[in-house]
């Protein structure tokens, strides 16, 4: 089967695209929609651009989509993008300056011939129900491998199986700066799972806690080297991401 995943980079999609693989599928695209604007109601937001990396590492073409994220539209970008061949690329709008585009990088710019579509998608109905709509449209499938999955069970099947994951925003109660740029393991999921009780936040971050992305995994034959400074606001933080390369 020939499947693209919908990847953001961060810690759902990854897994995503690491399962799918398991399945003996061929990932043919990893596809990231990169939101322009302040808000989006189906995709992430920052550092998005990190999946050009994991692509290069992973062997797996890469198909970006500019979206202004409006609600009304961003599925229609996504669903365009998918049938259609890719416009003329501004790598100076995807990526933040000072980032050196991966040597390797594969541009998927002709139209997705797939059989299916592989999604991180967590517990957000309206996220699913659109991909789902979406999916029937284009005649195509459509897998949530983590659908309601435990969300204890998934945090710690992500640090089991040695995926290397950042904290790269929180803006909860009970998160600080101290987990901007901190590493998902066995410590900190610990803490992790004592604030989210604490706290009452899911701990899989599906509320919108916290923002993950991935640095290395299972599938992944090179890691993602990342550096970056803090940038903290009130009660809520990001990692700004000064220099990215593989090795």
């Amino acid at each position: 089967m020939r499947v693209a995943v919908l990847a953001s980079g961060g810690k759902d999609s990854t897994y995503a695209s690491w399962w799918a693989q398991l399945q003996g599928w061929e990932v043919v695209s990893l596809v990231t929609v990169l939101v322009k604007g302040d808000d989006s109601m189906m995709f992430q937001l920052q550092n998005t651009w990190i999946t050009a990396f994991q692509a290069s590492s992973s062997g797996i073409p890469w198909k970006p989509i500019i979206s202004l994220g409006e609600e009304d539209n961003e599925i229609r970008d996504l669903e365009s993008s998918i049938i259609s061949e890719g416009g003329t690329l501004d790598f100076k709008e995807i990526f933040p300056p000072g980032i050196d585009i991966p040597e390797d990088l594969a541009i998927h710019s002709s139209p997705l011939d797939i059989d299916a579509l592989v999604v991180g998608a967590l517990r957000s109905d309206y996220q699913k129900t659109r991909i789902d709509r979406m999916c029937q449209r284009l005649g195509v499938a459509s897998f949530c491998p983590l659908w309601h999955k435990d969300s204890r069970e998934h945090m710690q099947s992500l640090a089991d199986h040695g995926f290397g994951v950042i904290f790269t925003s929180v803006s909860t109660d009970g998160m600080g700066a101290e987990w901007v740029g901190r590493n998902l393991e066995g410590e900190s999921l610990k803490e992790l799972i004592d604030l989210s009780e604490r706290h009452r936040f899911n701990l899989d971050g599906e509320g919108g806690e916290f923002e993950t992305i991935v640095v290395s995994a299972p599938h992944m034959r090179k890691d993602v080297k990342i550096e970056g400074e803090v940038v903290w606001k009130g009660s809520r933080g990001s990692l700004e991401v000064l220099s990215c390369k593989l090795s």
